[in-house]
């Protein structure tokens, strides 16, 4: 499994559109072949700022989603209004601590 992160800073004025990208698109993204869940997080201490945590099958099927019209079409709109870029990172699960 792949856990990719996503760190989005939006113009001040621009965070609603944002959260209205987000809705329109969410259920695609999470039920796109491959993905197995899918969270948007908002910094506490920067309310312009949103990261988004999805889970994915495969580096595959990542890339999948990645190069499809929904990405392209929801990645493309989402990035008019940032305030800086934004940073992106794969990562792997090594270990999780239980009650």
């Amino acid at each position: 499994m792949l856990i990719r992160i996503v760190r989005m800073t939006f113009q001040e004025t621009k965070t609603a559109d944002f959260l209205a990208i987000f809705e329109a698109s969410k259920q695609k993204i999470r039920t796109f072949p491959g993905c197995l869940h899918l969270e948007l997080l908002r910094d506490l201490n920067q309310p312009t700022v949103y990261v988004t945590y999805s889970q994915w099958e495969t580096p595959e099927a990542l890339e999948h989603y990645r190069r499809s019209a929904l990405f392209k079409s929801t990645w493309a709109a989402t990035k008019q209004l940032f305030a800086n870029r934004a940073t992106a990172f794969s990562v792997e699960k090594i270990d999780e601590v239980r009650d």
